[in-house]
This record gives C-alpha cells, structure tokens and sequence, in this order.
C-alpha cells in the first residue's frame, strides 16, 4: 500500500525534486493538501495538469516526473510524511473523486498492476477501490 499511497503523495505535492540516491525533497511537504482537496477550483488545476490537460505549476511538473520512479519503487526515496500526506489524498480521491480517481489509475496505472499489487493492504487499511 505505502507504494501505490505514495502515487498520489506526489499528487498531493508532499514529494518533488530528487537528487541521485537520495530521498525526494521534502521542500514541498508543507503546502496544505486539505485545501487543495477541499477546493474544486485547486484540485481541478492540479488534475488537469496530471492528465495533460491543463497548465502546470512547478510543482505538478515535479509530480508529473517522479511518479512513473515512485510506482515502480514502491516510493522508496517518500519520507514518512509524504507516505502519510498519501494516505489522506488516497482516501479522499478515492471516496469523493470516483471520476477522477478512476481517471488518473487509467492513466498511471493502465494495467491495473500496481492496484492489483496492493489491493489487500490498500482494503485492510478500509480503502475501497
């Protein structure tokens, strides 16, 4: 679960630029993800950025670069707080933004593998997906 979590860490912009071997930035771990998932305004810029649909900030810019890396690294280079923030922002999408949720696991996750990886963790925790 810590893995497909840290995908939408990075979506809550707890993580950002990586230097070689080392963990991700926490220069970006203190933007308050509540309100952007609170506010349809914010969470729409941020959502159109990740489907290339709209314009990015640095910081979805940075999302958009290290996600593939963090999928497949079960995020390795994610702090604790950046798997935490994860936790928050994969419950949220998941129960308030079905379509959008359902979007972004299309398009980072087409096969279904990293859901299907974890999906006994991700429903022990009491997330539906």
């Amino acid at each position: 679960m810590k893995f497909f979590l840290a995908i939408f860490a990075v979506l809550a912009l707890a993580a950002a630029q990586e230097e070689e071997g080392s963990k991700y930035t926490s220069k970006f771990d203190t933007i308050n993800v509540d309100d952007i998932l609170a506010s349809d305004r914010l969470f729409r810029n941020y959502y159109l950025c990740m489907m290339d649909e709209g314009r990015c900030t640095p910081e979805g810019n940075e999302l958009k670069r290290i996600l593939p890396e963090a999928l497949e690294t079960n995020c390795a280079k994610c702090s604790e707080n950046q798997r935490a923030t994860a936790i928050r922002v994969f419950e949220s999408l998941s129960q308030n933004r079905p379509v959008e949720w359902k979007a972004l696991r299309e398009r980072y996750d087409p096969e279904g593998k990293y859901i299907e990886q974890y999906r006994e963790e991700i429903e022990k925790n009491g997330i539906k997906v």
